[in-house]
């Protein structure tokens, strides 16, 4: 889910994925005035760690520099939260993106797939989305992309205003999608 919504940000503001580097594929360009590096790691989700925090290392950037997307089976499918730090919640990328920056408090895009009814959360992670989940993914990447965009125009705090509310109105998009 959260290669889905960064490509969707990436080909929205036109930035182009144009270097391999720090194990990732990486896009940069100004999105609302704002410098921003997007990175997608080429390792195992598991790994991700090793590609942010050598970018982060290149980039001298630190905790707070830091907005990671993923996916969130504890939500269901399409619930936005953003969240300014905290625990892994279970997720091993997450884990390995803590261990990596030696710190908690980075901000997380968490976007929700829900639990699986039966089985294992590690098959369950990797299966393609049912029909009506597919139906359903276009808005709720639209969704999570104007969440980002909102962080970068309007600030966290209005975008975790706008965006964690549980209706879907309380959580149209804070900025002009075209």
């Amino acid at each position: 889910m959260g290669f889905i919504v960064v490509d969707s940000f990436v080909r929205r503001h036109e930035l182009g994925w144009r270097q391999k580097r720090c194990e990732g594929w990486l896009a940069r360009g100004v999105v609302f005035g704002q410098d921003v590096v997007v990175v997608k790691p080429s390792t195992y989700m598991n790994r991700s760690g090793r590609s942010i925090g050598a970018l982060m290392a290149l980039l001298s950037a630190g905790p707070g520099d830091l907005l990671v997307v993923h996916d969130d089976i504890d939500l269901p499918f399409g619930r936005i939260r953003i969240r300014p730090g905290g625990s892994s919640g279970g997720h091993k990328g997450v884990e390995s993106i803590i261990e990596s920056v030696g710190s908690r408090e980075f901000l997380r895009l968490r976007v929700g797939i829900g639990r699986p009814a039966a089985g294992e959360i590690e098959e369950y992670v990797l299966e393609p989305f049912s029909a009506e989940e597919t139906a359903a993914l276009p808005e709720v990447v639209d969704r999570a992309v104007a969440a980002l965009e909102c962080i970068l125009s309007q600030g966290t705090a209005e975008a975790m205003n706008r965006f964690n509310a549980r209706s879907r109105k309380a959580a149209a998009p804070a900025v002009g999608v075209s």
